[in-house]
């Protein structure tokens, strides 16, 4: 007799993708709970002084914390589309790694460049993650256009929008994202 395996209906296709999701909407809950003080204290980083012990894991904290629900829906959507393809192509590790490296950097120089100012949210990540879809179709040797399109697109535009737009965005964090995204993407293409 043969054992039949059941079908999953839904599957858990993308782990790292999933669990920052669902993490960063229990932070979004505590957020409302602690009408922001969950969120100021450990998911947001900001200038404060190297004795608070707090400080360093905010370095890393900081993408999980959203301002409201719109501020999560916009950044959780684009992740939950490029997510499950860049976990499927260089593992559900490697994406997590990357999403630390881009935290870490995004949280520090927010830190060292902006001392009056706070950082909170997954944006940085989602640029990583588009510069990082955008190498799908590089071949050895050489670049794909895809890639220089959207960094002329996205960051150029991010560039232009930190120079002129008045608004509540970290333009930086999206240009070190989207930095962050072409150098690891490229660095794994090249290891493949």
């Amino acid at each position: 007799m043969r054992s039949r395996q059941k079908k999953q209906l839904i599957q858990y296709n993308a782990p790292t993708t999933l669990n920052f999701a669902l993490v960063s909407f229990v932070v979004l809950i505590l957020h409302f709970a602690t009408r922001g003080a969950s969120t100021e204290k450990l998911f947001c980083v900001y200038r404060a002084p190297l004795s608070d012990v707090l400080t360093y894991p905010r370095f890393f904290l900081h993408v999980l914390g959203h301002s409201s629900f719109a501020h999560y829906a916009g950044n959780i959507t684009l992740m939950l589309v490029l997510g499950p393809t860049l976990e499927e192509r260089y593992g559900s590790r490697t994406i997590l790694k990357s999403m630390l490296i881009t935290a870490f950097i995004s949280g520090f120089l927010q830190y060292v460049c902006f001392p009056g100012v706070a950082l909170l949210g997954a944006s940085g990540i989602v640029f990583m993650m588009i510069l990082m879809a955008s190498l799908g179709g590089m071949r050895s040797g050489g670049i794909p256009l895809t890639l220089i399109l959207v960094f002329v697109i996205y960051v150029g535009q991010e560039i232009v929008s930190a120079f002129t737009a008045v608004d509540n965005i970290s333009h930086l964090t999206h240009i070190i994202g989207g930095i962050c995204g072409a150098v690891i993407g490229v660095g794994l293409r090249k290891n493949e």
